[in-house]
């Protein structure tokens, strides 16, 4: 593959670059401008979307009849790297989970009335969204077949009855996917359903505590008892909610990865300034040999979640499924993040694990990324489990047409 990016995209970066240096790292520097869950507080995360709608560094990864760029995964990887050197990054351009999934799944497969209804709110920045897939214990997580929230059909509707947890920004999604048992057959059993937060039927439980600071809405607890949706609230058919799953998921799995490489070039770029101004006895952290291979070896680390990132995007845009890229890139990449906040924090001391840097912030965000999307176990047997299929074709190389 060609590594070379075009013109286009390198502009798009260099604005990106500019925007994080100049508009949103002195907004993230203010404590006054966190809420109560670390994340940014509403009123300055308004005043930043604007401005990046106004340069025209909005929802990037869209189509433009959509209302985005159309710069396609390779493209995207070279800018959510950027958006996210800010642990605010991503939501000012629109393009932070689980808006950013829900956007390019509805944009793929929704039919144009879907599209209009709940695809374009979420595109103009109006309202926030979630998907709700996982489930408490016996349910579905990472086995969408193990899923217990049914679906039942009553007439020309669906009646909703079950429990999902951990959902992702769920506290202030106006609108949401839904995952459902409409069968027991085991390739066809599921259905993705859309529904609003306004209508009867559903509430949520709990919004569930975790170590890590959190997303907007944080990670929740839903309780549908009879929640009742119309036939046009299907989306891409009936039986076909493990497609619906697959075509959403996977690109997702991959922008988590993006995004996560931009944190992880912060955290070395935070253990790389340090360094270099601190001294101890009467030499600079930068010159001990013992710094300089902890920070190549994270520089090293990055480049290769770099290039499995890229190569799976490449495989993307050219119309594969890249399942096994993806699987790779998860497990690389979730644990770079937490390798390169661990590695920072302890070249920073207690200054690290302070709240005077985004260290600690970055380090107890990096704890999920092993396990959102797919444990490491999970894609690990996915990689076997091909191995096993391909065997040494696992390795093959894709060869050009004549």
């Amino acid at each position: 593959m060609d590594f070379t990016i075009s013109p286009r995209i390198e502009d798009f970066r260099a604005r990106i670059a500019r925007f994080v240096d100049d508009a949103v790292m002195p907004v993230e520097a203010d404590r006054a401008n966190w809420d109560a869950h670390d994340n940014i507080a509403h009123a300055p995360l308004d005043a930043l979307r604007q401005k990046a709608k106004a340069e025209g560094l909005w929802c990037l990864q869209l189509a433009p009849e959509t209302g985005g760029q159309g710069l396609g995964k390779m493209g995207m990887a070279v800018c959510y790297e950027e958006m996210n050197r800010s642990i605010f990054g991503p939501v000012v351009f629109n393009s932070a989970a689980p808006d950013d999934g829900n956007m390019m799944v509805l944009e793929k497969i929704g039919t144009a009335a879907q599209k209009a209804h709940w695809l374009a709110p979420i595109v103009a920045g109006d309202v926030r969204s979630a998907f709700a897939m996982t489930e408490p214990h016996p349910g579905g997580g990472s086995d969408p077949g193990m899923m217990l929230t049914t679906a039942t059909k009553k007439g020309d509707s669906y009646v909703i009855q079950g429990r999902k947890w951990f959902i992702t920004g769920a506290a202030e999604a106006q609108h949401f996917i839904l995952m459902a048992r409409t069968s027991d057959d085991p390739r066809r059993g599921l259905t993705a359903f859309l529904f609003d937060r306004d209508e009867p039927g559903w509430h949520i439980d709990r919004r569930i505590p975790i170590m890590g600071p959190e997303e907007h809405g944080g990670h929740c607890e839903l309780v549908f008892d009879e929640l009742v949706l119309p036939a046009d609230r299907v989306l891409l058919g009936e039986g076909l909610g493990l497609k619906v799953t697959q075509i959403r998921l996977g690109p997702a799995r991959l922008t988590h990865c993006m995004r996560w490489l931009g944190l992880a070039k912060r955290c070395t770029e935070i253990a790389r300034d340090y360094a270099e101004n601190r001294h101890g006895f009467g030499v600079r952290l930068a010159d001990r040999e013992s710094i300089q291979i902890k920070l190549g070896d994270l520089a090293m680390g990055i480049e290769i979640g770099r290039l499995l990132v890229m190569k799976a995007a490449w495989e993307l845009d050219r119309g594969g499924f890249a399942k096994k890229e993806v699987s790779m890139a998860k497990i690389h990449v979730a644990n770079l993040l937490h390798k390169a906040a661990d590695v920072a924090i302890q070249i920073n001391g207690a200054r690290g694990y302070s709240q005077d840097t985004v260290l600690e912030w970055i380090y107890r965000y990096a704890r999920q990324a092993r396990l959102v999307d797919g444990a490491d176990e999970v894609h690990q047997m996915v990689l076997n489990r091909h191995l096993a299929d391909e065997r040494h074709d696992f390795w093959r190389w894709p060869v050009a047409a004549d």
